[in-house]
């Protein structure tokens, strides 16, 4: 069984910085996109960073230049520093990964409980 397992959530100013961490466990034998969703009330969860394998990333244009998504394979972690952070960033964070079962060449996505940021003007 695969879990995904997020922290570092909280209440923060305008301005101020948080690092999320979610990290992987259980049986598996690779885990190729790991990326960070966010979903604020009332609107639909939107795609926030992505980063492959390889260490590609991409990001949504609102967070470009403050957000920084890296992963530490070692240790099946993703991580998301979070600067500058907006009033608008406020949402629940939540962690994908696409990751390979034991005997499966095919990858699934599992998701992360999600952690609550609130950004305060």
């Amino acid at each position: 069984q695969v879990q995904l397992v997020e922290s570092g959530g909280g209440l923060v100013q305008t301005g101020g910085s948080l690092r999320l961490s979610c990290t992987a466990s259980g049986s598996f034998t690779r885990i190729d996109s790991m990326d960070w969703y966010r979903q604020a009330p009332g609107k639909q969860r939107e795609l926030v960073a992505v980063m492959s394998s390889g260490g590609s990333t991409s990001y949504e244009d609102s967070v470009k230049g403050r957000f920084t998504i890296s992963r530490d394979n070692g240790k099946n972690t993703v991580y998301l520093q979070m600067d500058s952070l907006k009033p608008e960033d406020t949402a629940v964070y939540y962690c994908k990964a696409a990751i390979a079962l034991l005997n499966s060449p095919f990858t699934y996505d599992y998701w992360g409980q999600g952690t609550q940021v609130t950004v305060s003007s």
